[in-house]
């Protein structure tokens, strides 16, 4: 099985303590789990990183520049200088990898658009799983952005529910639940890493899960995940 290692994280500008300014003691643990399961992808021989952007299938080598310039820090940037192409999902994966154990590794990124089909989101995974490469994936997404009144999107009663699934999903690596999360509720409920994961569904049957972090601070549902053989 050429996919080895994965993680999942989220991608909120804040995760970045420059963004975060005062307030960045409040993602410390968020942040520690999400470097924990970056670091056990370093022992693989090439590294993807999947998150949502415009289109599905458009990819960056490593040197792909990324600028946190549009969420309040200008000076935060990833990648090699150039103009940022990476959207937000990706700059933050790059973020998370460069000062991770797993710097070094030979690196892609791959976007995969919010609204594409399950069934393409699965077939992308299963082409990742075709390689002759021991590869590990980070796969960046978010959960509802309607858990609480103080949301960015005001509650949605569904979307602890979700989040809750996802969450024992992830724990398991069941990679059938994943699969069959549906797009239209997704979208709903502001969930940005349904496509996201289910790229991972397709990629990564057979590997065990841990669930290193569940919360949903700020009204927004964060997931870290490190699955493994």
């Amino acid at each position: 099985m050429p996919v080895v290692a994965a993680a999942v994280c989220p991608h909120p500008p804040l995760l970045i303590p420059e963004l975060a300014s005062g307030a960045a003691f409040e993602l410390d643990p968020l942040r520690a789990a999400c470097f924990a399961a970056v670091d056990r992808l370093a022992d693989a021989d090439a590294l993807v990183i999947i998150g949502s952007g415009p289109l599905t299938g458009t990819r960056y080598d490593a040197s792909a520049a990324g600028s946190f310039g549009p969420y309040g820090a200008p000076d935060v940037t990833v990648g090699d200088s150039g103009t940022p192409v990476l959207p937000l999902s990706l700059a933050v994966g790059t973020w998370l990898v460069e000062q991770s154990k797993a710097a070094d590794l030979p690196r892609t990124s791959i976007t995969v658009a919010a609204s594409e089909t399950p069934a393409v989101c699965l077939a992308l995974g299963q082409e990742l799983a075709h390689g002759n490469e021991r590869i590990a994936l980070l796969v960046m997404g978010d959960g509802s952005a309607r858990r609480s009144d103080h949301a960015p999107v005001h509650l949605h009663p569904r979307a602890e529910i979700f989040d809750s699934t996802v969450a024992a999903a992830l724990e398991l690596a069941d990679t059938e639940t994943l699969a069959a999360l549906d797009p239209e509720l997704a979208t709903e409920l502001h969930a940005a890493g349904r496509a996201p994961w289910q790229v991972l569904a397709g990629a990564a049957p057979g590997l065990r899960g841990q669930l290193g972090y569940n919360a949903a601070p700020y009204g927004v549902g964060y997931f870290v995940a490190s699955w493994a053989l």
